[in-house]
């Protein structure tokens, strides 16, 4: 029974009624199982939006290919619609747009009407992405970051902070030196490597003996995030 539905979708180049409820219920429900697999591997940092989008990306691809069919004038006529279309939107964490290929994909196979490998290859990637958020696949025990510290005029900013830098192990390079306050104060720029053994409030405070107890910022790098 199962096989002939599936085959059924496959076979038949006219769009019916009830393949499209099928296509279209399926899509939802996978879309549904994506999202919430990206909610429970990202918890602190998924946004409603992501996983609204996420449920509905795989519907709205499976109806276009249910509308494109085996028509290649249809199909053209859709890429030219879609052509005017412009997204603009800063570059996001390559592990959402891994999910969002993963949504598009399932949505492409629900719109040929490959039911059986759709969700087959649902479970197995959700399956996947479970596992290797489970076991912190690719995690990193230091974190690099951006220090920025003012230090008083009267101190050598080569190698000012450097003792503090050895005594807890943390890696720096220097990048960046600018004068302010009219040249009595400098503004330090460092790239550092923290390990998470490292005591940071210890760190920070070994500095603020050093700078005077002047503006010091600690950031995650913009070159560290994945």
């Amino acid at each position: 029974m199962l096989d002939t539905l599936f085959s059924s979708a496959l076979d038949d180049s006219t769009l019916s009624f009830s393949s499209a409820v099928i296509t279209i219920g399926l899509a939802i429900l996978l879309g549904l199982i994506i999202s919430l697999t990206y909610m429970k591997t990202n918890q602190a940092t998924y946004s409603q939006s992501f996983t609204l989008t996420m449920v509905v990306l795989p519907v709205i691809v499976a109806i276009i290919i249910l509308l494109i069919g085996s028509n290649i004038a249809r199909a053209f006529s859709l890429a030219g619609a879609f052509s005017i279309i412009r997204f603009r939107s800063a570059p996001g964490d390559p592990k959402d747009i891994a999910y969002v290929l993963f949504t598009m994909a399932s949505g492409l196979a629900c719109g040929v009407g490959a039911f059986d490998y759709a969700i087959l290859f649902t479970v197995i990637l959700c399956v996947l992405m479970f596992v290797l958020n489970r076991f912190n696949f690719g995690g990193k025990k230091s974190q690099q970051k951006t220090l920025k510290i003012t230090i008083p005029e009267n101190l050598s900013y080569e190698e000012a902070l450097n003792e503090v830098f050895h005594h807890f192990k943390v890696p720096f390079d220097l990048k960046k030196i600018r004068t302010t306050e009219l040249g009595s104060l400098y503004e330090l720029v460092y790239n550092v490597t923290i390990h998470e053994s490292v005591n940071q409030k210890q760190f920070l405070d070994a500095i603020r003996t050093r700078n005077g107890n002047l503006d010091i910022s600690l950031t995650m790098s913009p070159t560290t995030e994945y």
